[in-house]
């Protein structure tokens, strides 16, 4: 038993209501169990309940055992003095206010159906990462929707939270915030920090006083992330270098500067090697002036292409690090990696966006987006598909792994539409 469940059952009176009496004896009519209370304070508030013959309005605190009242110390928070009811699976000992008069108690071991806890314990208990893996195809189809549009939702309000948060550091820029998170973004997972630690490292405004120039972006960019710091003989790396210098004595970036040995390599595909994605970030910035400006009036996907299919430097089209000439061009960013800038940054700025100036109109744009865009791949969506739930775009790909992740992990059925569904007590 855990206090989840036991205010799932509160919640919809899945208990036997014949005699029902306190623990001191007054007879108890719940009128109406009332509204589950999602911030501090009694667990549901506006309760109705007729004890004998008075009725009484207030709040009902819930417990696992009576105990927890006292443990919790609700005697001395004068929230909870207007408790009519503590419910609890266990009466353990009798709670008494502070007037010295006994708080009615239901106790509900003995008042729930053995058959509804089994039901409840095989769901939660199983040893799947999915819990409801063998059930879930007596789901209806509509719930099983309705639980991936609430899923999705989640995820881009947690994003959209984490791109608030950076708003209010950078004293509301938007344009700031939009190239701190694309810049994260650029570094796909591995190189995520560095990325991050270098966009905060070197102002935006900073960057677009040189945005005509490439090379003195790339300067900028190469030797602010500690690129620079050698003496090979390389004609265009030493005029990144004698660019940097001067940049950095102008704009004062020395004291922040990064260190070569915190870029990771290993294990990466040289399309994937952070100095190619220096190098495509540097491009993209340089062909998109106030890109934030541009992503919050993009109607579509294929307006966004554009954007980031741009090829880098000269230099870069045949190199993946300095000193190391290829022979065949480099391919531009691809498409996957767009999708992936896509998922996690363009649409978490555009709902960020919305809920900032309170225009659903940028939330609708941003689902919008992930509708048009691929699904990811990974072993979690491969375990989806497994049990018929196949993902076909990013809208898809996104919900199911927040249902996995927030949902199915953390073994939250109760707060899930389609665990909700299966925890039905059994007629």
């Amino acid at each position: 038993m855990n206090e989840s469940f036991l205010h799932y059952i509160w919640q919809f009176q899945y208990f036997d209501k014949r005699e029902l009496r306190c623990s001191t004896g007054e007879e108890i009519i719940v009128i109406n169990p009332g509204f589950k209370n999602t911030h501090a304070g009694p667990d549901f508030y506006n309760a109705k309940l007729r004890l004998d013959l008075i009725e009484w309005a207030g709040s009902v605190e819930i417990h696992i055992q009576a105990s927890g009242w006292r443990e919790h110390r609700h005697q001395d928070d004068a929230a909870y003095e207007n408790v009519i009811l503590h419910v609890v699976w266990e009466e353990n000992e009798k709670i008494i206010r502070k007037d010295g008069t006994y708080i009615p108690t239901l106790e509900l071991r003995n008042r729930v159906a053995s058959s509804f806890l089994l039901q409840y314990k095989r769901i939660v208990h199983s040893r799947s990462k999915i819990p409801c893996a063998n059930a879930i195809h007596a789901v209806p189809g509509i719930v099983r929707l309705s639980m991936l549009d609430k899923a999705l939702m989640t995820r881009l309000e947690s994003k959209a939270g984490n791109v608030l948060q950076s708003l209010e550091k950078n004293n509301g820029d938007w344009e700031e915030t939009c190239y701190q998170m694309l810049s994260r973004n650029f570094g796909f997972k591995v190189n995520t920090d560095p990325f991050l630690q270098l966009a905060t490292s070197l102002p935006y405004k900073i960057l677009m006083k040189h945005g005509d120039r490439l090379e003195q972006m790339e300067a900028l960019i190469f030797g602010q992330a500690g690129f620079l710091g050698e003496t090979i003989n390389d004609t265009y790396y030493l005029l990144l270098k004698r660019e940097y210098t001067l940049l950095r004595k102008k704009y004062n970036l020395g004291n922040r500067q990064m260190n070569k040995a915190q870029w990771r390599f290993l294990r990466l595909r040289p399309a994937n090697f952070p100095t190619i994605r220096l190098a495509q970030l540097a491009s993209v910035l340089h062909h998109q002036k106030n890109l934030f400006s541009k992503l919050i009036s993009t109607g579509s996907w294929k307006e966004l292409m554009p954007a980031f299919s741009v090829k880098p430097s000269a230099y870069w089209l045949y190199h993946y690090q300095f000193f190391k000439k290829q022979k065949r061009e480099i391919p531009a960013l691809g498409r996957m990696s767009i999708e992936n800038i896509v998922i996690n940054s363009i649409a978490p700025m555009l709902v960020a966006y919305g809920k900032a100036k309170d225009s659903q109109r940028f939330i609708d744009r941003a689902v919008q987006l992930l509708q048009e865009t691929g699904a990811e791949e990974n072993n979690i969506l491969r375990a989806w598909d497994a049990l018929g739930l196949k993902s076909r775009t990013a809208f898809d790909s996104q919900a199911l792994l927040e249902l996995h992740n927030n949902f199915c992990v953390r073994r939250r059925c109760l707060d899930c539409n389609i665990g909700f569904s299966l925890l039905q007590p059994i007629p």
